[in-house]
């Protein structure tokens, strides 16, 4: 099969700047809207790696997502949302991107054409085989990334992807590909776009389908997040006045001695058995 890079072909609107307002923001939504579908048709490969993420996880692995960019900071965006939400540690969703930390805000010239600067981030966090390393490039072809996950297959780490172009340099390095192909940008090329927001509809499944099979929701709630606000604590209280049908006095000294709302429902059920 040809490799098209689909996320650069020319846009399917032209003389944007000859647009209204209305126009523009009609048009970016129509295009926005096509994005769940094409999530949608990559479901079945989301599961297979969803699948091997739950069970390097279950057995004290870490995810590592590894990018570019845009791709980069999504990654970063999505594992640092982890602990807070689910109240794991830090360590165990760890998102990396070509130029370090500085890229986070900046752009890095050259950085992701490095073949070699992909591997030595992850080296720096002793990885090992126990490990997910889930690369994410819209284009399919950034060398930072292919680089990384090619050593990572030599040495037996599951390597997964997230990429908006079919039969990509990425998507054949993976051993468990996520192909989600939005088609042209609005803007020719812009992969921040319809790219960007697959890449993060696809994240959202991966972490948080991954953190409810590990057990960090009961019901529909996060019993496990971190309480590190006011609105946090709000929500915490409200959840265990739900749970266990107490006052929210009641509630809010369980969760002031507990410090936390698993701890407090737990604790509470145990002692009115």
């Amino acid at each position: 099969m040809t490799f098209i890079k689909t996320t650069e072909q020319d846009s399917n609107y032209k003389h944007l700047e000859k647009m209204t307002i209305s126009e523009i923001l009609k048009n970016i939504n129509t295009e926005d809207k096509t994005v769940p579908q094409a999530v949608d048709k990559a479901l079945p490969q989301i599961e297979k790696l969803v699948e091997q993420i739950v069970l390097k996880l279950n057995s004290g692995g870490r995810l590592f997502y590894l990018g570019a960019g845009t791709s980069g900071r999504l990654g970063i965006l999505d594992a640092s949302e982890c602990p807070p939400t689910f109240g794991v540690s830090p360590d165990l969703v760890i998102g990396i991107i070509a130029g370090g930390d500085i890229a986070i805000r900046n752009a890095v010239e050259f950085a992701e054409d490095s073949t070699n600067l992909g591997w030595k981030d992850l080296q720096a966090y002793n990885i090992n085989d126990k490990d997910v390393v889930v690369g994410i490039a819209a284009s399919g072809t950034t060398p930072y990334v292919i680089a990384a996950l090619q050593v990572c297959n030599q040495i037996n780490i599951i390597t997964g992807c997230i990429t908006c172009n079919r039969n990509s340099p990425l998507a054949q390095t993976a051993q468990f590909p996520i192909e989600v192909v939005v088609g042209p940008e609005f803007v020719t090329g812009s992969s921040r776009m319809k790219a960007g927001t697959a890449q993060k509809l696809v994240l959202n499944m991966l972490t948080t389908t991954t953190m409810i099979q590990l057990g960090h929701i009961k019901g529909n709630k996060m019993v496990d997040m971190q309480l590190s606000n006011n609105k946090l604590v709000d929500r915490g209280i409200r959840m265990i006045m739900q749970e266990i049908e107490v006052s929210e006095k009641v509630a809010e000294q369980l969760l002031k001695e507990h410090k936390s709302v698993r701890a407090a429902i737990k604790n509470y059920k145990d002692g009115n058995e």
